[in-house]
């Protein structure tokens, strides 16, 4: 959604303010955005229904304060008030004219409506995959125009008018076509011989042939030739399509209750809808994992009911199975999302830690980890794989985590993760 002001600027209103107005516009309604889709979820319903104060949309003025200063007043006469008298001020009420509301608002709020695509191009209009790098040319996203040299037909727009006149120049040098200064010196040369009278006529008559031949010889060498114009030449480049996946890797396992797999789900659909919206060529590899770990299709990663126990190394091991066999890092930016309840087998936990220091998070542009908790506690303590996954981040991998008990949570945790500023994804492991 972009709000686009077309009115001309009025006598007495600053464009400047106005366009600080629309910005501040945007930002509440960005704000509502985000608001509605911890509220209602991103993959609810068709159209949003968004509400914003209608105070704060107002444009600011400037205006003549009724409270102080002398005024003078033409009234129609009445039986009441004579010359002199003094008329007291009618009382104002607090909300400008206006009756309250049960809210507290000084007016009705605004509401419109929004597509989900609307929506949704709000949600993630900020987000993006941390330090993407262009990799080896896989495929390619359209063309770029590119300068390539000149060319003797185009359109009047692509003219290049310091080659043209270079060639016309040089061409004027190799065909000894005279400048106009130089006729202009041979003609009252001859002026002034035939004033003084001193030169005989046949060297007048030479002299007068000369100055002729110049003459036509600048007619018959134009200025400008048709041979020496020149046009910009523009070719169209291919340009490179980022090669990038990401891998989703979902604990099932028992110990994940069913509202701990719901955040998980939420997560990753809300992830899903990112990539798929945002990037063009980003591949998505799936995996599962209870005490083993496979590769499933979309539908099975979302909908599949199968439990078992935890082993959180069978996800690690998988995904770099499948880096080793599809995704070489010289050629693809490698991401991964892991979401898990933190349970694990305590003797698996020094092998998960050491397959993701020293074969995983080499080979990751950025990797994140989401600890899903139950809804009716809090967190008393971090668990062992929190705390084993802390070290690598304060060690300076590239590793981002964040923890969620509720769906509320869900929104605000997503937008940290992949949010444009650098400084909150590598901020606090905690």
């Amino acid at each position: 959604m972009n709000i686009i002001d077309r009115r001309l600027n009025p006598k007495g209103k600053s464009l400047a303010n106005r366009q600080r107005f629309l910005r501040r516009a945007r930002k509440q309604i960005l704000d509502a955005v985000r608001e509605a889709s911890a509220r209602e979820g991103i993959t609810g319903p068709s159209n949003h229904r968004i509400r914003i104060k209608a105070d704060t949309l107002r444009e600011p003025r400037l205006y003549q304060s009724g409270q102080g200063g002398e005024r003078w007043h033409v009234a129609p006469g009445n039986k009441e008030y004579v010359e002199g008298d003094r008329i007291p001020r009618p009382p104002q009420s607090e909300g400008g004219g206006r009756g309250g509301s049960p809210d507290g608002d000084s007016e009705d709020a605004f509401h419109f409506v929004l597509s989900r695509d609307e929506f949704i191009d709000l949600f993630l209009e900020d987000l993006e995959l941390p330090d993407l790098l262009r990799k080896e040319l896989r495929d390619t996203e359209g063309a770029t125009p590119r300068r390539a040299g000149f060319q003797i037909s185009g359109a009047a727009a692509n003219l290049n008018l310091v080659r043209t006149m270079r060639n016309s120049l040089s061409r004027r040098i190799a065909l000894r076509r005279p400048r106009p200064e130089e006729i202009a010196a041979r003609e009252e040369e001859l002026a002034r011989l035939r004033v003084s009278g001193d030169t005989d006529p046949e060297t007048l008559a030479r002299l007068a042939a000369e100055l002729e031949a110049e003459r036509r010889r600048a007619r018959r060498v134009p200025f400008i030739d048709p041979v020496d114009v020149r046009y910009n030449r523009f070719e169209d480049v291919p340009r490179p399509a980022v090669s990038a996946v990401m891998f989703c890797l979902m604990d099932v396992s028992g110990s994940m209750t069913a509202h701990m797999k719901d955040l998980a789900k939420r997560f990753y659909k809300l992830l899903y809808l990112f990539l798929s919206r945002r990037y063009k060529r980003v591949e998505i590899v799936f995996i599962r994992h209870t005490h083993v770990a496979r590769e499933v299709d979309e539908e099975t990663f979302f909908s599949s009911t199968e439990s078992g126990g935890t082993v959180v190394s069978t996800a690690l091991e998988e995904m770099a199975r499948v880096l080793r066999a599809r995704y070489p890092r010289e050629l693809w930016n490698i991401y991964a999302a892991q979401a898990s309840d933190g349970d694990n087998m305590p003797a698996d936990n020094p092998h998960a830690v050491a397959l993701l220091e020293k074969v995983i998070l080499p080979a990751c542009q950025y990797f994140a980890y989401l600890e899903v908790g139950p809804e009716d506690e809090r967190y008393g303590g971090a668990t062992e794989l929190w705390r084993a996954y802390q070290r690598l981040g304060q060690s300076g991998q590239p590793i981002a985590m964040r923890k969620v008990n509720h769906r509320s949570q869900i929104y605000p945790v997503f937008r940290q993760l992949f949010s444009r500023d650098k400084a909150t994804r590598r901020e606090g492991v905690g």
